[in-house]
């Protein structure tokens, strides 16, 4: 009750000044019929204020809220993937061994029309992304998760992000990956077991990273042509691919 005691005050002040001012209105004019007549016409237009106000006004309002949010979040996704994301997306997709069924789906993305590029990452997010990373991959990939580990931090504790459930659960994999390679000071005389218990938390993040990049290529296609091209050049199941234009 006592969350509540400012909207009953405020409520409770609001129909006083109400009743006041009608009552001055009759002491001065005299007249019942005319505030009554009012009244009630008032009250008649009520439920239509409700509907333009709430079910229209509001839904618009709400709609144009949540644009402006998903552009921050879009944003900050973008800021992950140009300081860290792409690049350990290379790393996980150089030990995936069906690349190539990949790099064929994303040949020549940036020219492709809106509706097949949403028809390719369809597909592509539904498949099963696999990789074999060998105790060598694995040094190299705790030296770059160390590196990055603020960042990723960083991005846990942004609240926007608490919107973006499969983002959060991808920062939440690329942690956890990092922490347990953290707790591993000789990572080369691990077991063949221990190997394979870090591939899975390997495949995790490599299929977490994959769908939220084609998410975004899908968002930069639709609204951001110019930095989309570069993201297609600089394709991260492309061992080849490169920055400059070639055509």
């Amino acid at each position: 009750m006592h969350r509540y005691r400012w909207q009953l005050i405020t409520g409770a002040a609001l129909l006083a000044l109400s009743t006041i001012t009608y009552l001055i209105h009759y002491a001065i004019f005299r007249d019942s019929h005319h505030i009554f007549s009012y009244l009630i016409t008032d009250l008649a237009f009520l439920p239509v204020e409700v509907l333009l106000v709430t079910m229209i006004i509001h839904q618009m309002l709400t709609r144009m809220e949540a644009k402006a949010r998903l552009e921050k979040l879009n944003m900050v996704i973008g800021v992950f993937f140009s300081e860290m994301g792409t690049a350990l997306l290379t790393r996980l997709s150089d030990n995936d061994p069906n690349i190539e069924r990949i790099k064929a789906e994303l040949a020549g993305g940036e020219h492709k029309t809106d509706a097949e590029f949403r028809s390719i990452c369809k597909r592509l997010s539904a498949c099963e992304y696999s990789t074999q990373m060998d105790r060598a991959g694995f040094i190299e990939l705790k030296t770059f998760l160390a590196a990055g580990r603020g960042m990723v931090v960083q991005l846990m504790e942004n609240p926007a992000l608490m919107e973006h459930e499969s983002f959060t659960d991808l920062l939440m994999a690329v942690s956890h990956l990092s922490e347990e390679l953290s707790h591993r000071d000789n990572i080369s005389e691990v077991p063949d077991v221990d190997l394979k218990h870090l591939n899975g938390d390997v495949k995790r993040v490599y299929g977490a990273l994959a769908t939220e990049w084609l998410n975004y290529m899908r968002h930069l296609k639709a609204n951001y042509p110019f930095l989309f091209s570069l993201a297609v050049r600089t394709n991260p199941f492309d061992k080849n691919a490169s920055a400059v234009v070639k055509e």
